[in-house]
């Protein structure tokens, strides 16, 4: 079967033939028909397996040419930026043979060229939901006239507390209307949630139990707490491991584990909420270009990676939950392409490997680094006690207190007025982007951690 085969509009197949697209994937091949019909669609997809494409393509066959008239036609709901900023380009990719303008509206940005992009009117936007609704608040999004709805990522989106907000952006939109909802997983509280929003979807895949891409080999390496950093530092070493994605359970932990692999010669960064957009892009356009070794993330920050021939995923810190599991190796074997995933795993993460080899539907292979002294007692600690670290956040805000009395005592005595941010060029404004400057503030997306 080819991408001719669902009638699509001949600029569409010019954007697949760009993007090197040949065959649909299994979920495009059940979905494509099902959304471009106009159905309600329902769909468990795993992580890589072209989810994106499958209602990227029903969108713009439907928008075609960009309406005008300040009109969004098309809105797209992701859990973090990363994501956001991917579908984005998947919708630039797919219609750049097409007048269909988009933009990307999420946090860790300031909001004027997204304000500006939604008062011009874009056809399709594609946002988080903290940051939508500080622009609809503001009068800036309307979707009184909105056609389709996407809900990417559905179970992170109530993982991350997201449902609240998604309610109040329901109530912003008409009820007659096109809804579509991914998920690599379906929980009881996201089909409950697809009930009452979608009208006799079509169903694929409800049935499918969450399991990793088929084409991840899997590995546990048992190792004390201790030794953990000083492990991975010897499988780079030694060229176990050329090149990998790491992920860390705290933000934190993935700080600390970057300085001590950068410490020890390799080239690293990390993604995490923490970090602003700027950083984050930054970081994951290095790793993609080979500049570096390492990137090491947060599961959060994760949601939206989209890396090609990833070799290795590796897990720092075995997750707590089986679903965070298969979205961290997903970063792997991607498009059925084949990777390895390795997990550290101390004594103590036993219970939570067990779990992990359910889903797998077999025992994971234990192995050992040879010539590795596992009985090492090295100096220093990965993990700053918590005691230390509010102490350091202590003295930082102190200073920061101090040095904000030092600046007013000078404004007053001079008479300069205060300044209250705004301003600045945006990071990437592109025809209706929405990625760049104006006046920033914690939206309720970053009140929450998005992208951890």
């Amino acid at each position: 079967m080819s991408f001719k085969d669902f009638s699509l509009d001949p600029a569409l197949l010019r954007g697949i033939s760009d993007l090197g697209f040949t065959d649909p994937t299994p979920i495009q091949v059940a979905a494509l028909p099902e959304a471009l019909a106009g159905r309600d669609v329902l769909a468990a997809a795993m992580t890589g397996s072209g989810k994106t494409a499958a209602f990227v393509l029903p969108v713009l066959q439907r928008l075609k040419s960009h309406g005008g008239g300040g009109v969004t036609r098309a809105l797209v709901l992701t859990p973090t930026r990363e994501l956001a900023a991917q579908v984005r380009e998947h919708v630039v990719m797919l219609g750049r043979h097409t007048n269909v303008r988009s933009a990307a509206v999420f946090g860790g940005v300031k909001q004027g060229p997204q304000e500006r992009a939604l008062r011009s009117g874009v056809d399709v936007v594609i946002a988080t939901p903290g940051r939508l609704l500080d622009h609809i608040g503001q009068g800036s999004a309307r979707f009184d006239r909105l056609e389709i709805l996407v809900l990417d990522e559905a179970d992170r989106m109530l993982d991350m507390g997201f449902l609240p907000d998604i309610r109040r952006i329901l109530a912003k939109l008409p009820v007659k209307r096109q809804t579509m909802m991914f998920s690599a997983t379906l929980p009881q509280p996201i089909v409950q949630l697809s009930r009452a929003m979608l009208t006799n979807p079509a169903r694929i895949n409800v049935e499918r139990q969450a399991a990793p891409a088929t084409g991840v080999t899997h590995a546990v390496l048992p190792v004390p707490e201790r030794l953990k950093a000083s492990l991975l530092v010897e499988l780079f070493r030694r060229d176990e491991v050329r090149t990998a994605l790491v992920f860390t359970r705290t933000k934190h932990r993935a700080n600390r584990l970057a300085l001590h692999l950068g410490k020890a010669g390799i080239a690293c960064d990390r993604i995490h909420g923490n970090r602003s957009q700027p950083q984050r892009e930054a970081a994951l356009s290095a790793f993609k270009r080979g500049q570096l070794r390492v990137l090491v993330a947060t599961d959060l920050a994760s949601r939206g990676i989209d890396l090609v021939d990833l070799p290795h995923v590796i897990n720092f810190d075995v997750p707590a939950q089986v679903d965070d599991y298969i979205h961290r190796v997903g970063r792997t074997a991607r498009a059925e392409a084949t990777g390895n995933a390795m997990t550290l795993a101390t004594p103590g993460d036993e219970q939570a490997i067990a779990a992990i080899e359910h889903v797998v539907g077999r025992r994971i292979p234990r192995r050992t680094l040879e010539g590795f002294n596992y009985a090492d007692m090295p100096a220093g600690n990965l993990e700053v006690p918590i005691a230390e670290r509010i102490a350091a956040i202590r003295a930082q805000k102190a200073g920061e207190r101090t040095r904000a009395r030092a600046n007013a005592e000078r404004r007053s005595r001079t008479g300069t007025p205060s300044r209250n941010g705004g301003g600045g060029a945006g990071s990437r404004p592109a025809a209706g982007a929405g990625y760049g400057a104006g006046a920033h503030r914690r939206s309720s997306n970053q009140r929450r951690g998005s992208g951890r």
